[in-house]
């Protein structure tokens, strides 16, 4: 990489990025931006801003990483201020000044002004660098493996000093304790405590751990409101206040929940300690009462809380945690129990379902590993939020569990309509290994109050049919029922096999065996009941007139959605694992066992297409909103996008990680994904939408590109959306010139429009209608003075003495028109110039350019027989060429109309002259035979297109 771009800022010379390789993109999506995150296991940096004045009110500023970029909120709203670019490697750590914010990734320590890279420090022996902490004018950073510290002077790209540490000895920590000049404190992974002097790079005190046979590693240093005094946490559980100038032990608590991740003096007046768990706790320390603890809020977190700081002067706390999520404590005296005041989050597990909600492509929602669904928002992430399952945070309080274990089983799929979302319930989910369905609210933001339980096997395929008004719901044992939305009660069933068992009545006594007794009931060593007639998916049509449902053993049944009836039953070769339907189009995407995605069309009832190349198992499928694609996710790591009408693979890209879902935008912008590995959703771009993007056929054996996930930053504000494809690589453009003739055996037509034939074959009735009704009127008598011309000057009108002197030399005028009567036109000269046996196409090129007015004159000027029988061998060329056919026809129609007397009359030789009825006869066998083959082409296309419609 080249270091020598450099730049003045502020009096000092900063490095600046070099470019690096552009990476592939794919043709048809581009990187777009990702969302859901908020934080990740990296502790936060925030900064307070105390403006001048009385009633001016400080402004914290939060700084969260997440992975190899980092977001900055604004504390007072939780609302995103600025989201950072790629770092180009994982964040370690990071640092904020009031202006500035710096973050450590690979070699790197990558120094950021308003969310833009202005330039960075580079590691001198390119180790990995982690913790750091800005300290005046200088930038003190460890080296990620503790083996020694690297000084940069803040304002310029050089080293001042590096600091070596001894074997013994691995740096995981570093803190400035207040009033010591030019000292910093580094804890190590041995328990022990180093003084250092950063300006002459000298140990000055080593502080060793209170027991040394049984030492913990440090895992947080902090400094308290007393000087000399200072906070550690340990990976042990254990917290010491500790004396440093003296070297005492102060006192030391226990914290009971794993290690400590994080500590925090109040920094307001009441001597109150907070401290982090590993296992997501929080807990209040008294230090007035030799460090008494006061509050522990087990599960504040889902995970390991990785940041905790007291605002300074208020009574606030800030945590952050690898649950991605950041939260705002809130103690309204110093005694009582934080409560929660303001929090933003996301998936704390990746998202194994996503489907688009509603019909504007706004929103998303959102399943995952974490039992959670969530309301995606892509506009603004302010506007996302979880769906309530109710008050569990209590309930976990008090029975001292996590609210994970509360939550119903992960979903494993979603259906929504939001046509009457204002009314009623519009979405509905099916869960792992449990037999009820369950219905949500989006408006209300919380769970429904209907829940739909099936009488055998577990829920795994639902349905809201496009009204809104009825669910359907699919069981492991072939058991298919259908719910009101509005009042909950089941209406029908749908039997795979005998009679149709029509309407059902509802359910007036309440079952007295809860739906999870009868899943273990179902259960035979703890395995859910399943049988080869296991409902995998199921779909009605956009007029709720048939219900297709999938079955494990490969059959699809098509029912009657009013009778329950079972209409048709086709069987495939192969299992069907999932289907979805485009309601539009009818069409029918079934993921089959032998890597294969089949089309089905619901109205005949045919597989349409046959869609392969997959090298993993088909993970899942989406349609683009026009039905145009079909765009496919498999275990090889690969988005796929197939051609639906032509069944070709045009575009392709893999990522790192495993797409496990995808679904698109229903307004055709964007191609949301969910990936193995990652917390958040990745948006894509669709090129085709805002560019032109020439498609091709890929073949299997091409390499396909890997391309990077979207990141948090998205693509910058002011940039043209042309620059979607300045990301990566060029794109492939297939410059295509369409040829003359395709193939010998096909007619082709012109390429004008067929309103300039019909003038051509109308022209005596367009001339007729457009003859005005009255003849021109005379005009009234002159006046007795001199004519004049109309305009800005006065001149008088002299045409009838020209006329005068035009007369008297009638002689010459004589002369003239008599020659000009034999002048040839630009057609005859044209036409004379051709190859008798050539395809005449420069001069039908010029016969197409001319109106249909000046074609019909000329054609009418033919006046010679030579004239005629140069033109009815062009007509004989053009017909046995294949082209222009119906340019042909109607020229040959104006040509028989006018010249009709003529060729009747100097159709046979006379005094040795060749007359024109060979060329006629010429001409009409040649037409005879290009009509026939016409007629036969046509025939055979409607003949093929009536047996692919089945009619």
């Amino acid at each position: 990489m080249s270091h020598q771009n450099k730049r003045q800022k502020n009096g000092s010379a900063i490095e600046q990025p070099a470019a690096g390789p552009s990476k592939p993109t794919p043709r048809l999506f581009a990187p777009f931006r990702a969302l859901g995150h908020v934080t990740d296991h990296v502790p936060y940096a925030m900064f307070v801003h105390t403006p001048q004045g009385a009633l001016a009110t400080p402004t914290v500023n939060i700084t969260t990483s997440v992975g190899r970029s980092w977001l900055m909120w604004d504390a007072a709203r939780m609302t995103l201020v600025f989201a950072g670019p790629d770092a180009g490697a994982q964040i370690n750590s990071l640092a904020m000044t009031g202006t500035d914010i710096y973050a450590s990734a690979g070699a790197r320590v990558i120094k950021y002004h308003r969310g833009k890279e202005t330039g960075y420090y580079l590691s001198p022996d390119q180790s990995i660098l982690g913790k750091m902490l800005i300290f005046g004018d200088e930038l003190l950073v460890l080296k990620e493996d503790g083996t020694g510290m690297v000084i940069y002077d803040l304002n310029g790209k050089e080293i001042k000093n590096q600091i070596t540490f001894h074997t013994s000895f691995t740096a995981t920590h570093i803190m400035h304790p207040s009033t010591y000049l030019n000292k910093v404190l580094i804890g190590s992974q041995q328990g022990e405590l180093q003084l250092w002097n950063v300006r002459t790079c000298t140990l000055i005190h080593t502080f060793s751990h209170p027991t040394p046979a049984s030492a913990s590693p440090i895992t947080a240093i902090v400094q308290s409101p007393a000087i000399d005094v200072v906070g550690i946490g340990y990976l042990d559980g254990s917290v010491r206040i500790l004396d440093i100038r003296q070297g005492d032990l102060v006192m030391q608590m226990k914290v009971e929940d794993g290690a400590v991740s994080g500590l925090s003096f109040r920094m307001d007046g009441p001597p109150i300690l907070a401290t982090a768990s590993s296992t997501g706790s929080l807990a209040t320390w008294d230090l007035s009462k030799g460090g008494r603890i006061l509050h522990v809020l087990r599960g504040a977190h889902d995970q390991s809380i990785t940041g905790l700081q007291w605002v300074a002067g208020q009574p606030l706390l800030v945590s952050s945690s690898a649950d991605n999520s950041v939260k705002q404590w809130l103690c309204d005296s110093p005694t009582v129990v934080p409560r929660l005041l303001k929090f933003r989050g996301g998936h704390h597990a990746p998202p194994t379902c996503i489907r688009y909600y509603g019909e504007d492509g706004k929103q998303i929602l959102t399943a995952g590993r974490d039992r959670s669904l969530r309301y995606t928002s892509v506009v603004r992430d302010s506007r996302s939020f979880e769906l309530s399952q109710g008050s569990l945070i209590k309930k976990a309080i008090g029975l001292g569990v996590t609210v994970d274990h509360l939550k119903y089983p992960q979903i494993t799929a979603i259906a929504s309509s939001s046509i009457r979302s204002k009314d009623w319930e519009d979405v509905v989910t099916a869960h792992a290994d449990d037999a009820v369905a369950r219905t949500w609210r989006v408006q209300e933001k919380r769970l429904g109050a209907w829940t739909f339980e099936m009488e055998s096997g577990v829920a795994q395929a639902v349905t809201v049919t496009a009204c809104g008004n009825f669910a359907l719901v699919g069981s492991s044992t072939g058991d298919i029922r259908m719910y009101n939305m509005q009042s909950g009660k089941e209406r029908r069933s749908f039997s795979l096999s005998g009679p149709a068992p029509g309407d059902s009545k509802p359910k007036i006594i309440a079952q007295s065996q809860t739906a999870k007794a009868k899943a273990v009931k179902q259960s035979v060593n703890g395995i859910v009941s399943k049988t080869l007639e296991a409902i995998t998916g199921i779909v009605s049509d956009a007029l709720n007139r048939v219900v297709v449902a999938s079955t494990l053993e490969g059959k699809l049944y098509f029912f009657d959605f009013h009778t329950t009836q079972l209409i048709h039953t086709a069987q495939l070769s192969t299992s069907i694992t999932s289907m979805s339907l485009h309601r539009d189009s009818g069409l029918l995407s079934l993921i089959c066992d032998d890597l294969t995605v089949r089309l089905v069309d619901i109205e005949t009832r045919r597989v349409v297409r046959e869609l392969r190349g997959f090298k993993g198992r088909i993970l899942d499928t989406v349609f683009s909103p026009d039905s145009r694609w079909l765009i496919s996710t498999s275990l090889d790591s690969t988005i796929r996008t197939f051609d639906i009408p032509t069944g070709r693979l045009v575009d392709a890209f893999k990522t790192a990680s495993i797409a496990t879902s995808v679904t698109f935008s229903p307004t055709g912008d964007f191609l949301a994904t969910a990936h193995v590995d990652s917390v958040g959703i990745h948006l894509w771009a669709n090129k085709a939408q805002f560019s032109e993007v020439a498609l091709r056929h890929i073949p299997e054996e091409e390499d396909v590109p890997e391309v990077g996930l979207p990141s948090v930053q998205g693509l910058e504000e002011d940039a043209a959306i042309e620059g979607i494809e300045d990301i990566g690589a060029p794109e492939f453009t297939d410059i295509y010139t369409t040829p003359d003739q395709l193939a010998e055996g096909l007619i082709t037509m012109s390429l004008l429009p067929r309103s300039r034939w019909q003038t051509l074959l109308n022209l005596e009735t367009i001339k007729q209608r457009n003859k005005p009704k009255e003849a021109p009127k005379a005009p009234e008598a002159a006046p007795f003075f001199l004519p004049t011309v109309s305009g800005l000057e006065t001149r008088f009108d002299l045409s009838a003495a020209q006329e005068k002197d035009t007369a008297s030399n009638g002689k010459n005028g004589n002369r003239l028109d008599l020659a000009s009567g034999w002048l040839e036109s630009e057609l005859t000269k044209r036409l004379a110039r051709e190859d008798e046996n050539g395809d005449y196409n420069s001069f039908f090129e010029y016969m197409k350019s001319l109106p249909p007015s000046t074609l019909d004159l000329e054609i009418r000027s033919l006046n010679s027989l030579d004239h005629l029988n140069m033109f009815l061998a062009s007509l004989i060329g053009r017909l046995k060429s294949k082209r222009d056919y119906e340019a042909v026809q109607s020229i040959l129609s104006i040509f028989l109309s006018v010249h009709s007397d003529l060729l009747i009359s100097n159709g046979s030789s006379q005094d040795g002259e060749e007359g024109l009825g060979e060329k006629l006869k010429e001409l009409k066998i040649e037409q005879e035979r290009e009509s026939r083959r016409l007629r036969g082409l046509i025939g055979y296309s409607l003949g093929t297109l009536s047996f692919l419609r089945g009619t």
